[in-house]
């Protein structure tokens, strides 16, 4: 029986190709998205899960509260003292790690590269389950001038990884010197799904080369604790704010005497298994891969979406097909069918066909699995759906996806009537609401990712190309190793040798923050430290005022420049001649000019209050280059060979400023080709099941087209008469999807401060778009039955 089954499903789908095409076709491409979503959301939460001790493993966060008790905002960094108190005081705490990171010059020879550095306490290797591949893992960071490599960078360094026992310079001696490391250990590549990924480790002890940190206001590294099984996690930390409070308490004191800075903070455990995924805490200070978890809820709807449209698909043209098989059924029922083996016939066609798409998807994932992994920059690879529990899953959604796509059209074609499906008066009942609301859903889903990937590419073109305030093309930023004014001035006179450098100017490295008073009230802003050439290399204007110039000597010491964002924050009509008074370091300084606000920041933040400032006691971090686009690869060599004169011990790195401000929104270019891919194939496969229900509905009303012809009616006549009735439920989906499509871009745009409108033509370019794909769609096959000869249709059965 089940063998006759088999035979009558494949002569079925060989004598139909077009349909079987359409539902393996339609069902595969949904069953790889699936496939490729899944694997993006599996190695989204099994992050940090290889560690042995990862249910046990705490990351120390604070919480910041206003002297009335309101929150003040989160972070997951503490200092080195935390710690060892907490660890002394609470018997839960079996362990702690500190890690931190910092970028270094390494010297080997007379080679100089750039290299991130970690540091992390001695027993990192007990706490954290990173393999050695040579080495003793136990004393590896025991000395204090010991260092660990992973295998890729040991091979940039050397060449090889048999280096156990070689030295490298780092410049971690007395005054900045280069000092000798000795290499202790090799690391193979760190886990793809590691939120700490070593590439060189050092003891953490190094940090107390510039005297020991005893300060509870110190927040620069990520701690870890590792807790005694399962314990009371709010129990450690209401233990955690006595002793906080208590042993800290003296020092609060102090900076609320000095500064008059009241600090109220709770700290936290958060767990390990719950870092990579939580948008509460940054991952910084040697954590990587911080990640959103709405990214996976919009993907795992995506994938969902596209699934659903396949699925209903099939169904809508397996209901579709059933008039033409109504004969075979008729047949089988007189010789003694019943319904029941009707059913697992039509649901073993289904499981035959989920097969196929089950193969074709794998096909799919296999050849475009490079691509995805672009596109989600992550390093994925087709052996992670080789896991127990995700076969197991997908045994369960083929399972499943052939049942929710067979069984509706099972039951109705095993429900008809042998003598009406024998005399050829076989109907579909009632009005076919559902095959109707299927495509409506279909279409529905379609226009609202269509006007979604209008509004993100829109938004995308406004956040690029929207005026900062300043010019940043032929930028050329360089790092230097904190350069003094007068090494400055010998590499700018240097520079301004090769005639295609048009100016140079300096700033700090970084971008710091402080507080002040202006006229007696607290200010938050961030601090620009440059010389004087930064605002006509930026081409950022001054409103009011003049620039800070050396002709007044005066002005390194004294004076400075304000954002108009500062003088709005001050509540400063008349800035000029105004006081910011630096209490802490007892300086005060005048303003002397106002600038013209721009956006130093990505467009997802507003503009904030920014002081501008030339004193000599902050030295300059980055170089800045305005060059002459028509010889930039000559002028980029000249740079670096001044560089390598002036900075022989520092690695040379460069970056163009307009490719920094495009990175800054690599999330939303990533996102608008992910909803767009979406689009078009929630379009294609909603399209190819239009045109599949389309060529049934012309061979249904074959013999009526044939009268019609007789009668005069004309081929235009025709074809939109056979299309009419596909056009007005793309319209009726149409206005489904507008509402919560508008609903859903308005909310997503108001992350951004910077933003586009949502206006009519977005939805209008949407809805035109929806209708011409499936006016496209379905008159090609309207169009082809209106020409057949009627002569050919009524001849017909």
């Amino acid at each position: 029986m089940f063998k006759n089954y088999f035979k009558t499903a494949f002569r079925n789908l060989n004598r139909n190709k077009v349909y079987g095409f359409i539902n393996i076709a339609g069902l595969g491409i949904g069953l790889a998205c699936c496939m490729l979503i899944v694997l993006y959301m599996k190695d989204e939460v099994s992050y940090d899960r290889f560690h042995k001790n990862a249910p046990n493993i705490y990351r120390l966060t604070r919480n910041e509260y206003t002297e009335d008790g309101k929150p003040n905002g989160t972070d997951g960094n503490t200092g080195m003292l935390q710690a060892a108190v907490f660890k002394n005081a609470i018997p839960e705490i079996k362990d702690f790690v500190r890690v931190q990171s910092e970028q270094l010059p390494v010297k080997i020879g007379t080679h100089i590269f750039d290299q991130e550095a970690l540091y992390a306490d001695s027993n990192f290797f007990s706490m954290f389950s990173f393999s050695m591949q040579a080495g003793n893992a136990e004393n590896a960071l025991n000395d204090l001038y010991s260092v660990v490599l992973s295998e890729e960078v040991a091979k940039r360094f050397f060449g090889k990884t048999d280096v156990i026992g070689q030295t490298i310079e780092l410049p971690l001696g007395k005054d900045g010197a280069f000092q000798s490391f000795t290499i202790t250990g090799i690391v193979p590549k760190s886990p793809q799904n590691s939120s700490i990924k070593i590439q060189m480790l050092l003891p953490i002890h190094l940090n107390e080369r510039f005297g020991k940190d005893d300060q509870w206001m110190n927040y620069y590294l990520n701690t870890f604790m590792l807790l005694n099984g399962k314990v009371d996690i709010k129990n450690v930390e209401a233990k955690m704010k006595r002793i906080y409070e208590s042993t800290a308490k003296e020092q609060l004191a102090e900076v609320k005497a000095k500064y008059n800075i009241t600090t109220k903070e709770e700290y936290h455990l958060q767990p390990l298994l719950d870092m990579h995924l939580s948008t509460a805490y940054t991952a910084s200070n040697g954590l990587t891969d911080a990640s959103d978890p709405v990214y996976s809820k919009i993907l795992g709807g995506i994938a969902l979406f596209i699934l659903l449209i396949a699925c209903i698909n099939f169904i809508n043209l397996t209901m579709a097909r059933s008039l033409k098989r109504a004969k075979e059924i008729g047949i089988r029922k007189v010789v003694g069918g019943d319904r029941r083996q009707l059913i697992v016939q039509f649901l073993g066609e289904s499981f035959f066909l989920a097969f196929c798409s089950f193969l074709l998807a794998i096909i799919l994932v296999i050849a475009v699995l490079p691509f995805f992994n672009t596109l989600a920059n992550k390093a994925l690879s087709f052996s992670y759906l080789l896991d127990a529990k995700l076969i197991a899953g997908y045994i369960a959604l083929y399972i499943v996806t052939s049942l929710l796509a067979g069984f509706y059209p099972a039951l109705v074609l095993s429900g008809y009537d042998p003598v009406q499906t024998l005399y050829n008066r076989t109907r579909f009942a009632g009005k076919n609401y559902l095959s109707k609301s299927l495509v409506v859903l279909q279409f529905a889903l379609a226009t609202f990712l269509i006007v979604a990937t209008i509004t993100i590419y829109s938004q995308f073109d406004f956040l690029t190309h929207t005026n900062l305030g300043y010019n940043d093309k032929n930028i050329v930023l360089v790092n230097t190793d904190n350069m003094n004014a007068t090494k400055l001035a010998v590499f700018k006179n240097e520079l301004y040798k090769n005639p295609s450098i048009v100016e140079v100017a300096a700033r700090q490295k970084g971008n710091w923050s402080t507080i002040a008073k202006a006229d007696g009230k607290d200010m938050n802003f961030d601090i620009e430290v440059y010389d004087t050439a930064f605002l006509s290399t930026y081409q950022i204007p001054l409103v009011q005022g003049r620039n800070l110039s050396p002709a007044f000597p005066s002005d390194s010491t004294q004076s400075i420049l304000i954002n108009e964002a500062f003088a709005k924050e001050a509540g400063w009509k008349e800035p000029l001649g105004k006081q910011v008074d630096f209490f802490y370091d007892s300086i005060k300084y005048n303003v002397v000019g106002v600038v013209k606000n721009f956006h130093y920041e990505s467009l997802h933040s507003e503009i904030k209050p920014q002081l501008f400032s030339m004193n000599p006691k902050y030295n300059y971090g980055k170089l800045i280059i305005k060059i002459k686009p028509t010889s930039t690869s000559q002028t980029l060599s000249y740079i670096e060979q001044v560089f390598k004169m002036q900075q022989p011990f520092q690695p040379y790195k460069y970056e163009f400023k307009d490719e920094i401000n495009r990175q800054q929104y690599e999330a939303e270019e990533k996102w608008k080709q992910i909803i767009a891919f979406a689009a078009a194939l929630t379009i294609f496969i909603s399209c190819i099941g239009l045109f599949g229900l389309a060529t049934l509905a012309a061979e249904k009303r074959i013999k009526e087209i044939g009268i019609r012809k007789v009668l005069g009616a004309s081929v235009t006549g025709l074809t939109a008469m056979l299309s009419n009735s596909f056009l007005k439920l793309v319209a009726i989906a149409a206005a489904i999807a507008f509402p919560a499509a508008w609903l859903a871009m308005d909310h997503w745009l108001q992350n951004y401060p910077y933003r586009i409108e949502l206006s009519v033509w977005v939805f209008a370019i949407a809805g035109l778009s929806v209708l011409f794909i499936a006016l496209a769609t379905v008159s090609y096959q309207a169009i082809k039955a209106s020409l057949a000869k009627p002569v050919k249709s009524l001849r017909t059965e």
